[in-house]
């Protein structure tokens, strides 16, 4: 479980606002919640505050009941999985020494990283002997995204923490990845948080949506309940993006079929 209990935090510089202010939050053992907002509504600084990349000005954040201040941050991190956008995967080391890092940080032996990179390979579906001796400029953006979750998987965390994993890839691409992190999600029951700026994506992957403005809450709750009782009007306009897209769509496909003229039947002789 993580939980978040009035953290604040605000930047040097910025003594006006708060990057997050007063925001307490669970995230129970199993579940995936979703962070969605505007732009500077403070969702990666809450995310970062969970392994300790940003240290809170107030307020504490537990995993699994213990305070992460009494954590050492590099430790903590190489038990928590990461995954940003773009990957991150370091240029200079193959695929499999990419999803190795923290094993072999962590001191494992070399035939149980070895293992452990193959069996997480298939998990995101790279084929291991096609693509643990490949770099990551021989890669696609699909697929170093798929080494990224590889890699945040390695050390068999139970916490995963998602900032914008999927916002960088095409259309396609970004879907087959959501199912595949849905799947992977369940399979290893992991406790996730996924920052998103796309709310089809938040409403369709998580258990539950938070959603942030300006650093405070405006709604927890679960996709149904946003969708047919969003708490504010700040909600409800970002409920009514994802109503008014798939409005468009409907009516493209009507006018698709009004303009079309019918097909012309010709009469037959019977000969």
């Amino acid at each position: 479980m993580i939980e978040l209990v009035e953290v604040s935090k605000r930047y040097a510089g910025d003594a006006a606002s708060w990057a997050v202010r007063q925001l307490s939050l669970t995230v129970a053992d199993g579940e995936l919640v979703a962070l969605v907002g505007e732009s500077g509504s403070g969702k990666t600084t809450l995310l970062k505050m969970v392994n300790r990349l940003i240290e809170p000005d107030h307020g504490e954040v537990r995993i699994a009941g213990r305070d992460v201040r009494g954590e050492d941050p590099v430790a903590l991190r190489r038990t928590i999985g990461y995954v940003i956008q773009h990957a991150g995967l370091l240029p200079h080391l193959s695929v499999s020494d990419n999803v190795a890092m923290v094993p072999w940080l962590l001191g494992w032996g070399r035939g149980d990283i070895d293992r452990r990179v193959d069996e997480l390979l298939a998990l995101v579906g790279l084929s291991p002997a096609e693509y643990r001796a490949r770099f990551p400029d021989q890669l696609s953006g699909g697929q170093r995204q798929r080494v990224g979750v590889a890699r945040a998987l390695a050390a068999r965390p139970q916490v995963v923490l998602l900032d914008e994993p999927f916002g960088a890839l095409d259309p396609i691409t970004r879907v087959a990845l959501q199912r595949e992190l849905a799947r992977i999600h369940r399979e290893l029951a992991l406790t996730t948080i996924l920052v998103t700026h796309d709310m089809v994506e938040a409403l369709t992957l998580a258990d539950r949506v938070v959603v942030m403005c300006r650093g405070e809450l405006r709604q927890v709750a679960t996709p149904h309940e946003m969708v047919t009782a969003p708490a504010d009007e700040y909600v409800a306009r970002l409920v009514d993006v994802v109503r008014d897209q798939g409005r468009q769509l409907q009516a493209l496909a009507a006018s698709e079929r009004t303009e079309r003229p019918a097909p012309v039947q010709e009469d037959g002789d019977g000969g």
